[in-house]
């Protein structure tokens, strides 16, 4: 059942009824991850305190740490001045957002590399995902 509270009719939703998510670290306010959501993972999300996002590859609601532990405490929901981005301030339980078992999903910083720009892995593997996800 599609949701079908006025604040959800503000959003800008895209074509196939999404709209994207930063996730940013309350207090440290690093970005940690970028995903989409639906009215429904959005209504969810505000409903239980934590992020659900929904899942383009599996075509469903995802409950950010239903596998991993790894769940977001959502302290804010914020909508961009366009009204078609949200943030969500969170709580990053045991600190690990991304699937690679690192802090963040954003990693990869571009470096130059014998005169040529290439991506580096600059953030530490915190957790072996072989141990996350059993």
């Amino acid at each position: 059942m599609i949701p079908k509270a006025k604040w959800l009719n503000k959003i800008r939703w895209d074509e196939q009824g999404l709209v994207p998510v930063i996730a940013q670290e309350v207090g440290s306010n690093d970005v940690l991850m970028f995903a989409w959501m639906n009215r429904d993972a959005l209504a969810r999300t505000v409903e239980i305190g934590q992020a659900v996002y929904w899942s383009r590859s599996r075509k469903k609601l995802w409950h950010k740490g239903e596998e991993s532990g790894h769940f977001q405490q959502v302290h804010e929901i914020r909508l961009d001045c366009d009204e078609d981005v949200i943030l969500l301030k969170v709580e990053q339980i045991d600190g690990l957002a991304c699937h690679t078992g690192r802090h963040s999903c954003f990693y990869q910083k571009l470096e130059a590399q014998d005169n040529e720009p290439d991506w580096a892995a600059v953030d530490p593997v915190l957790k072996n995902p072989d141990d996350i996800y059993k």
